[in-house]
């Protein structure tokens, strides 16, 4: 088959695939799951590939929520990583559901000529992006051991090319106080409750001395028991952003003394335990970007910058396997604006026909971009560079 005849098969496989792509969003749209509870959002991801002639491992490397689909034997090894879990209270509010049919029509369009590309292709269906960190689990249990590339499409409200995430920590912090009647024995009492409120006003002045590239965020979880009763145990969520995990490791003391002044204040007890591993900053593989970037724009797609651009700088446990594989995480516009991701609006803007239609360019980009990966000599050297 000639190259252009292969790339015009790429693009009629994923058009053939309408159906099954779009119906695929929807329904995990309709039946959304956190992370680490995504059972059904896995076992329906994995089914179209199964059909498509992927080998399914479920239960991938002792993760309930995870599974690798693979097809082919080549020597250069290839994934493509599907996300699929929601976020609490706000469904597919940041279009993971989008994220998982175009990572599904990427790997049924190169399936039909896997053989002539001498490729391994795999999809691993990767939960807990939402905070869990479950690519960093992945990648500590060998997932992408001996991957020579990894990518995957995002969803935004517009066409950006290169991911630019802040590195972030993701923290559980709890007070332990000791209720008392709140009225009749105040003074038996150690208020938890007041302890976060200290922590927070101590973070509010923090924040006028940390760079500008710093964010810190949360919210409590568990406020108290009762409001005639002095708060015995309170409980939030925080998250601490930076430009590198580098700068991460100068803010986190400062914010963690924040926590510690409430808990000194009140007399309360504090235990801050992480969610999960710190999520890197992004290494783009230039060569393989660019190569996105040209299959995409050749599909009508327009990248854009500005002040509407940015949701790049969102934080993804994609970055920690960019440390360790050439990777990729470009974002692919569903027309949203004025919603952005990780509001109501937007999670209905992912079932709509212009985010359908970026199911579509995008699982047709990315195939074509890892299509050029095994055949351009020059990227294919470039990603793997011993002799194949």
């Amino acid at each position: 088959m000639s190259s252009s005849h292969a790339l015009q098969a790429v693009r009629n496989t994923v058009r053939g695939a309408e159906q099954i792509l779009i119906g695929l969003s929807h329904d995990l749209h309709a039946h959304p799951e956190v992370a680490w509870e995504e059972h059904r959002s896995a076992d329906r991801v994995a089914a179209p590939l199964a059909d498509a002639g992927f080998s399914i491992e479920t239960n991938y490397l002792g993760l309930d929520t995870a599974f690798a689909a693979r097809a082919g034997s080549g020597p250069l090894h290839l994934a493509i990583c599907a996300e699929y879990d929601a976020l609490p209270g706000l469904g597919h509010a940041c279009g993971h559901n989008i994220i998982a049919a175009t990572s599904v029509g990427a790997a049924i369009a190169l399936i039909e000529q896997i053989d002539d590309l001498g490729i391994t292709l795999t999809v691993l269906g990767t939960p807990a992006e939402e905070g869990g960190g479950g690519k960093i689990e992945l990648l500590n249990r060998g997932a992408f051991a001996d991957v020579h590339a990894a990518a995957m499409i995002h969803p935004g409200p517009l066409d950006i090319a290169r991911a630019e995430p802040y590195a972030v920590s993701h923290s559980h912090v709890r007070y332990d106080g000791k209720a008392a009647h709140a009225a009749a024995y105040p003074e038996r009492g150690i208020n938890a409750a007041d302890a976060f409120t200290i922590a927070q006003v101590a973070i509010g002045l923090l924040r006028q001395q940390l760079p500008p590239s710093a964010r810190v965020h949360g919210l409590v979880t568990r406020g108290g028991e009762a409001p005639n009763a002095i708060a015995q145990r309170t409980e939030g969520r925080w998250y601490v952003r930076a430009e590198s995990l580098a700068e991460l490791a100068e803010i986190e003391p400062r914010v963690r003394r924040c926590f510690e002044a409430g808990a000194h204040a009140t007399g309360s007890e504090l235990t801050i335990t992480a969610e999960s591993a710190p999520y890197s900053e992004f290494r783009n593989d230039q060569a393989l970007l660019d190569t996105y970037i040209s299959h995409a724009r050749a599909l009508g797609r327009a990248f854009h910058t500005g002040a509407d651009a940015r949701m790049n700088r969102a934080s993804t446990d994609m970055a920690n396997v960019s440390q360790a594989v050439p990777a990729i995480h470009p974002y692919i516009g569903i027309d949203s604006l004025p919603a952005v991701n990780h509001q109501a609006e937007f999670a209905d803007a992912s079932i709509r026909p212009a985010a359908d239609n970026a199911i579509l360019d995008g699982a047709t980009a990315l195939a074509l971009t890892l299509h050029s990966a095994a055949t351009s000599k020059e990227l294919r050297r470039h990603l793997h560079p011993a002799p194949i």
